[in-house]
């Protein structure tokens, strides 16, 4: 009984690790999703130095 036991705890640690892994790298491809539509803008952002020329919205 403890040997299925030991098991039962390392596949249930298995699986959180699955997830936390998952959930990290939906996380950074939203980012780089957000980033890249971002850059798409029609608009320009405006930088924060104002001796800069950027074009603004």
């Amino acid at each position: 009984m403890y040997a299925y036991e030991l098991h039962q705890l390392n596949v249930a640690e298995l699986l959180r690790t699955g997830e936390q892994q998952r959930t990290a790298r939906r996380a950074a491809l939203a980012l780089r999703a957000a980033r890249r539509a971002q850059r798409h803008d029609a608009e320009g952002r405006v930088g924060k130095n104002r001796s800069w020329f950027v074009r603004a919205a």
